[in-house]
């Protein structure tokens, strides 16, 4: 029963970081944020090695131009951003007018002697709306400010983060080769098997779908601009950042986007037309190309776990929950696959006659000692 004490340790290694991150997760912001950004920009810095560079020197080529790209983000981007956030919480309540004048339109066309009583309910719901609309509101930014993006986090994340960059990426083979010399030794090639399981999942995340992310959020940005919609900037690069949650956030995308065609441009079906080409085309070539080509199979969660893992992630801990929740979830599947393979082959599922030397049972290969990686 050594291979099953084997397990509750880590298991229970695994329960404290999880509580310590619980514990520390309104300081963590800027340290999770570095450790995502340098696991995602380690390769470059491998690639930069092996071309000769010296890996001080990789490192701070790395982030210098990380900070020249967040720079040039800060002065171009965001002031757009921002413009267009504020256009719409100003247009709000007359474009929630003209979506309603929109919707009276077409029930009182399809539902004819019915509509008086879809039509009070409508008032009621969009009346409950804005009358909830400024404590939401309230909520939210009481939410954002107390869950790590208050000015101080902010100008941690700013001053904080590429430093920490920095020291992880030319340190990250050897905190490695020390993390591997404090492998316990029956069990180090079962642990390597497992770590490298671990890594293939978490990287196919954040470097691959992050990747893509990054790639849909120009593509819906710049294509529901063209496509004339209002806050078309704000809503693709949106979209794409939320395209990690399956479906979901292009879901919200869609709606979004076809909303504000509907409610800027009805009748002219043009734009709407355009809009739901640009999202359709997005997760065509996400499904088709992007996904394969970058993820695959390798985060092996079904995505209602993912979407599961995402949401009690981020209700727990916030925004640090948010980036840790999929690499984290990831991390337990692998875990937990390795140990229903234990249990299958341990005397608790197998029972007496296994312990006795049944016939048929197939040796397995999970956690014996010098198990190959």
């Amino acid at each position: 029963m050594r291979v099953e004490r084997q397990l509750w340790f880590w298991a229970a290694a695994l329960v404290v970081v999880v509580l310590l991150i619980a514990l520390l997760r309104d300081i963590l912001l800027p340290f999770v944020t570095a450790i995502v950004v340098a696991y995602f920009l380690n390769p470059v810095a491998d690639r930069l090695e092996t071309y000769g560079l010296k890996r001080p020197w990789a490192a701070i080529l790395i982030v210098g131009v990380m900070g020249v790209l967040v720079a040039l983000a800060l002065v171009l981007l965001v002031p757009v951003l921002a413009n267009q956030v504020r256009q719409l919480v100003t247009a709000l309540p007359q474009e929630t007018e003209r979506f309603k004048a929109f919707v009276e339109r077409v029930g009182q066309e399809w539902l004819g002697p019915s509509f008086p009583s879809f039509h009070t309910a409508l008032d009621r719901a969009l009346a409950d709306l804005s009358q909830n609309w400024a404590g939401m509101a309230g909520s939210i930014m009481a939410s954002v400010w107390s869950r790590g993006l208050a000015l101080v986090n902010f100008v941690s994340l700013l001053l904080i983060t590429p430093v920490v960059v920095f020291y992880l990426l030319v340190d990250w083979h050897p905190m490695l080769a020390r993390l591997d010399d404090a492998l316990p030794r029956d069990y180090a090639p079962t642990i390597r098997r497992l770590a490298g399981d671990i890594n293939d999942a978490v990287a196919a995340f954040i470097r691959g779908q992050g990747t893509i992310c990054l790639m849909l959020g120009i593509f819906y940005a710049v294509g529901l601009s063209w496509a004339g919609i209002d806050y078309g900037l704000l809503v693709g690069l949106t979209t794409g950042l939320l395209a990690f949650i399956p479906i979901v956030g292009w879901l919200l995308g869609l709606i979004f986007a076809c909303g504000l065609a509907i409610v800027q441009f009805w009748p002219d079906p043009a734009p709407l037309l355009k809009a739901v080409a640009v999202l359709v085309s997005g997760i065509a070539i996400d499904t088709a190309f992007l996904s394969p080509r970058f993820v695959g199979q390798k985060i092996g969660l079904h995505p209602v776990w993912m979407i599961f893992a995402l949401f009690v992630s981020s209700y727990l801990l916030g925004l640090v929950g948010t980036l840790v929740a999929v690499p984290l979830a990831a991390a337990v599947g692998v875990l937990v696959r390795f140990a229903v393979g234990l249990y299958l082959d341990s005397s608790v599922y197998k029972g007496g006659a296994s312990a006795a030397g049944g016939a048929g049972a197939p040796p397995s290969s999970f956690g014996k000692p010098g198990d190959k990686a």
